[in-house]
């Protein structure tokens, strides 16, 4: 895992408490998971859309922050999510990569996964570029 990142997930404590895993990460593609927990779920043990959501944007958020210009921070901007299906058990795995890195804005989609291998959500967001002052 890249060095830059563990200070990133030090300064993203809804990430932690929500259970965000980031598995590997560099410019290029961030990994992660997020565990189905009974903590997580609406009615009848579906895992919360807006926990799915969450997770996709933290990984986008990483993923962003690994592509900034020195000094830069980043956020959201823009975000939509579809979704295909419900996670009742297991995880959701992601994929996340840049669409476009440019000088004012970066776009990144997150790809998920049930534990199945089967397409749960796919999130595509607008990360703006900040520049340090």
């Amino acid at each position: 895992m890249s060095e830059r990142i563990d200070p990133l997930l030090v300064a993203m404590p809804f990430a932690a408490m929500l259970g965000v895993e980031v598995l590997a990460a560099s410019t290029n593609e961030v990994r992660g998971r997020l565990a189905w927990t009974p903590e997580r779920c609406t009615a009848a043990g579906i895992l919360h859309g807006g926990a799915i959501m969450s997770f996709g944007d933290t990984l986008g958020a990483v993923c962003a922050f690994l592509n900034l210009p020195s000094g830069a921070t980043t956020s959201t901007i823009e975000s939509k999510t579809n979704f295909f299906r419900a996670v009742r058990e297991g995880y959701v795995d992601a994929v996340c990569r840049p669409l476009h890195v440019g000088r004012s804005t970066i776009v990144v989609q997150t790809d998920m996964t049930d534990a199945s291998g089967r397409r749960v959500a796919q999130v595509t967001q607008t990360q703006a570029i900040i520049s340090g002052a």
